[in-house]
């Protein structure tokens, strides 16, 4: 798999990850045996970037990434979490005392001395502009409590302000086919300072699987059918906020691009991994085959000029006007 690097780590991943939400909590059920199956695919499949947090099912997806680190401690894992939304979300509670709090619980589910990146999981926005929030995490790296830090993001806005510091490592954001507004100036930003780019909801919730039409249901404990409005967090990371019906819309002009050499899933996951800066592109998968489908866009072709134009096409006449200045 082709390998990208994060120049603050000084790290280099395989382009393709595997998002660990599914593995906790709120992607229906998941059982402990299929769990597995995904991790072992995924790592067979040559993925070498594991992305998980405190929060997915009460740290469950931490202890299924600790349990199969713990039986291949060979693997030369990338493994990442993220911490702070367990608490009530306001900026007081993002403090040193908590920070060594957190990351000791993950340190203690994944079974590792020293985490290798931690992440400010979507915090309130006053965060990423308080200094002594960062000198915090760069005193978990002094501690050795991790090994490097950076930011997941709901808005470009809080991106760009991330980047600007100096011991920030990564940050995390929504950018898929329907997602286009952080190619306009976070990823050049982040080219430029060094900071990786890990991508997440790259299928913007399964929708652009291609798999969902009208009559898909989702099962009550899925965050699909409780947070369509946000009603639980942001609503971007539900279909990247758009509208359901819009979406499968806008997947429907997009079928005729794929060809009979890929999937839907794979041409839009191929999309993300041609965007300049991007550094890792993170799906999930609930179950092994998926696992093996998203490793596989590694090694496909990249999409071409006239299809990244059509992608482009259908986000300016249907997706931009819903989504674009709200994230």
């Amino acid at each position: 798999m082709e390998q990208r690097t994060f120049p603050r780590m000084g790290r280099q991943v395989g382009v393709v990850g595997l998002g660990a939400w599914q593995l906790g909590a709120d992607w229906g059920t998941v059982t402990e045996d299929d769990a597995m199956a995904v991790l072992d695919a995924a790592v067979d499949a040559g993925i070498t970037f594991l992305d998980t947090a405190d929060v997915y099912g009460d740290g469950r997806s931490e202890q299924l990434i600790g349990r199969y680190l713990a039986a291949h401690p060979d693997a030369g894992l990338t493994v990442v979490t993220k911490m702070g939304r367990r608490v009530t979300q306001t900026p007081e509670a993002y403090i040193l005392d908590n920070f060594r709090r957190w990351t000791d619980r993950s340190r203690a589910n994944l079974g590792v001395d020293t985490l290798d990146l931690v992440q400010l999981h979507c915090p309130p926005t006053p965060v990423f502009a308080t200094d002594t929030v960062f000198d915090a995490l760069d005193t978990l790296v002094a501690e050795k409590r991790i090994a490097a830090y950076g930011v997941s993001v709901e808005t470009c806005d809080e991106a760009l302000t991330a980047i600007a510091r100096p011991g920030v490592a990564s940050v995390q954001i929504i950018l898929n086919a329907l997602r286009h507004k952080p190619l306009e100036r976070v990823l050049p930003a982040a080219s430029a300072a060094g900071v990786g780019i890990i991508a997440r909801v790259p299928l913007a919730s399964g929708l652009l699987s291609g798999r969902y039409d009208e009559q898909t249901t989702f099962a009550a404990d899925d965050h699909r059918s409780f947070n369509r409005h946000g009603e639980a967090f942001d609503v971007g990371e539900t279909f990247s906020g758009v509208d359901y019906t819009l979406g499968l819309e806008a997947v429907r002009r997009l079928a005729p691009l794929v060809g009979d050499d890929r999937t839907m899933a794979q041409f839009a996951l191929r999309w993300v991994l041609d965007q300049p800066g991007v550094t890792v592109v993170i799906p999930g998968a609930r179950d092994a085959a998926q696992a093996r489908g998203n490793a596989a866009v590694a090694g496909q072709r990249p999409l071409s000029t006239e299809e990244q134009a059509a992608v482009a096409a259908v986000y300016d006449e249907l997706i931009r006007p819903q989504v674009h200045q709200r994230w």
